[in-house]
């Protein structure tokens, strides 16, 4: 502004120059224009001074103005430099974003070189369509004078990462080129960003967590409804069965004890010993059973312990602190297995005084050990196959339904496939029963456990009897481990006893004559002849079967062997399907 006013005050003054420089020179020429008189010349003199007085104070005028001019520049530059956010400024004529100028917070922050960034266009920092989008929309809204712009995009850094960034801008005109240009700042905005979309991911997380809590406490409202009800319409049959409880507790506690004594005089082994391969694979067998509730089949010959890893099962299953109850199936009447397994009304026959609780009630809740189950009665398999399949039964003499949530293990020294033939066993409760077959080896099959157990029997009988037998001979040993033991344990068991008993001293003597057992050479041929009876037998069953090996209803069920151990077997003896 001070440059303008300036302009008509320079004109004055070299006009007033010209008019006196013209003076000598028109004295010169031939005309001569009029003399000035002194005054004019004295009054232009006078106006000239004034003239260049008003030129040097709009001079010192000018001076200043640049000054803060440039002053103000400097401080702009500084401020645009120095700025801790991006700063672009952009060509508001150019639809790409031309780059005018960029500070070095924005170039650090897209992670290129400034020098770099001048005259790139801005839309090519862009990552995607709809960023692109976006800035073409806020641009439009700038160019038109909208005041200050703000939306959210993603640029593109130079090591090609996203950035999530905020921009403002505003329009700045230049009165000098006439050319406006768009000022925008450039704020990282990723860490926000990610914290609220983290945010959001927690809070969706909480409405589902919230939602999936409220359906379980609808449905546990609905149950517990349901529950109260059941609770109101059994609450008068529990009043009209508390006479009949309180009738059967002294009986039941009775029995209890009974039960109790007879477990305890059963199971004088303690735990089973053995460490051989064979006996070693039925502990194997015993921990993958033990945990579920599946129906268990223990067989093998008598005095190999069935009873013992019946015990074994249910000490490691869920169920091994409700009682065990032992139901040995030889031992009871004929007449009187159904009582004692489902138990009787009153009046159910005669002497039948008073209502009289079964052995599956007694389980209730626990195991059930079904010792010789070969031996049960024909008539009664019937009954003991609707208790496995549907838990529920009815006492002798009774029409109501009771239902018992039992775990069954039964065990047999019978071949049941033999007894099937014969008519003597029903086929579907032995694919009942059989559904984890376990077979016990005899002790023949684990010499190697023989002196183990031998140090067991010693030493238990030792504190029995009071004696004090410390060494078993080289020769003792090697009797006992060659003899075939067709007892099993229960027979080395009887031995070791009646060799305590009879010993003197501290060496351990055994009377028993074991050359009568002793026949090497029947003892071949009967190798020969059970294997030959395997093969066939693995061969039969293999026929009946159609060649299937696994499955509920596979060759390895019937034959109590694992598919692995079957197919080994039908190798060995050369067993393929034609």
């Amino acid at each position: 502004m001070g440059i303008d006013k300036s302009k008509p005050q320079l004109t004055a003054t070299g006009e007033l120059h010209r008019q006196l420089g013209e003076q000598p020179q028109a004295t010169v020429g031939g005309d001569l224009p009029p003399a000035r008189t002194e005054p004019e010349v004295q009054r232009l003199l006078h106006e000239l001074k004034v003239h260049q007085i008003e030129l040097e104070m709009q001079n010192a005028e000018l001076r200043s103005t640049r000054e803060e001019l440039e002053l103000s520049r400097n401080r702009y530059a500084e401020l645009y430099d120095f700025a801790p956010v991006g700063y672009f400024t952009i060509d508001a004529r150019d639809a790409r974003g031309l780059i005018r100028e960029v500070n070095p917070a924005g170039a650090q922050l897209l992670g290129i070189e400034r020098r770099l960034l001048v005259k790139m266009r801005f839309i090519d920092l862009l990552v995607d369509a709809a960023s692109r989008k976006i800035f073409s929309s806020h641009r439009d809204a700038v160019s038109h004078n909208q005041g200050m712009q703000k939306c959210e995009i993603d640029l593109k850094r130079k090591d090609g990462t996203k950035l999530r960034v905020q921009l403002q801008s505003i329009m700045v005109g230049n009165i000098g080129d006439k050319v406006d240009y768009i000022h925008t700042t450039v704020i990282d905005v990723s860490d926000r960003r990610r914290a609220e979309d983290a945010l959001q991911k927690a809070y969706g997380e909480l409405e589902e967590k919230v939602e999936k809590r409220t359906q379980e406490l609808v449905r546990a409202n609905e149950q517990l409804l349901l529950e109260v009800e059941e609770h109101k319409a059994t609450e008068a049959s529990l009043r009209k069965a508390n006479a009949e409880i309180k009738l059967l507790s002294d009986r039941l506690q009775a029995e209890n004890i009974q039960m109790q004594q007879e477990i305890s005089r059963e199971y004088d082994f303690g735990d089973i010993i053995g460490k051989s391969h064979a006996i070693s694979y039925v502990f194997f067998r015993v921990e993958q059973v033990a945990p579920q509730d599946a129906t268990v089949l223990l067989l093998g010959e008598t005095g190999t312990g069935k009873g013992l890893f019946a015990r074994a099962i249910h000490g490691r299953s869920a169920r091994k602190d409700r009682p065990m109850i032992t139901v040995n199936c030889t031992s009871l009447p004929e007449n009187l297995i159904e009582s004692e397994l489902f138990g009787r009304a009153k009046g159910a026959f005669t002497g039948a005084n008073a209502p009289q609780m079964g052995r599956f009630e007694l389980a209730n809740g626990g195991t059930i050990f079904l010792d010789e189950i070969g031996e049960m009665p024909l008539s009664l398999q019937c009954k003991l196959l609707r208790v496995i399949q549907d838990g529920e039964f009815e006492r002798l003499g009774s029409p109501h339904t009771i239902k018992v949530n039992v775990r069954i293990i039964a065990a047999s020294n019978r071949k049941l496939e033999e007894e099937i033939r014969a008519g003597r066993f029903r086929e579907d409760l032995f694919y009942r029963l059989s559904v984890f077959p376990i077979t016990i080896p005899p002790l023949r099959q684990r010499k190697e456990d023989i002196p183990v157990l031998v140090q067991y029997f010693v030493s238990k009988y030792n504190k029995k009897i009071g004696k004090e037998i410390e060494t078993v001979s080289n020769t003792t040993m090697n009797a006992l481990q060659e003899y075939h033991w067709p007892g099993n344990v229960r027979e080395l068991e009887s031995v070791i006893e009646r060799a305590i008993i009879t010993s003197h001293g501290s060496e351990l003597q055994i009377l028993d004559r074991f050359d009568t057992f002793r026949d090497p050479v029947g003892r071949e041929h009967e190798v020969h002849a059970l294997a030959d009876l395997e093969r066939d037998h693995i061969l039969n069953t293999l026929q009946k079967t159609g060649w299937r090996i696994e499955g509920e209803k596979g060759a390895a069920i019937i034959l109590g062997l694992n598919p692995s151990t079957l197919r080994a077997r039908m190798r060995k003896y050369g067993l393929q399907r034609k």
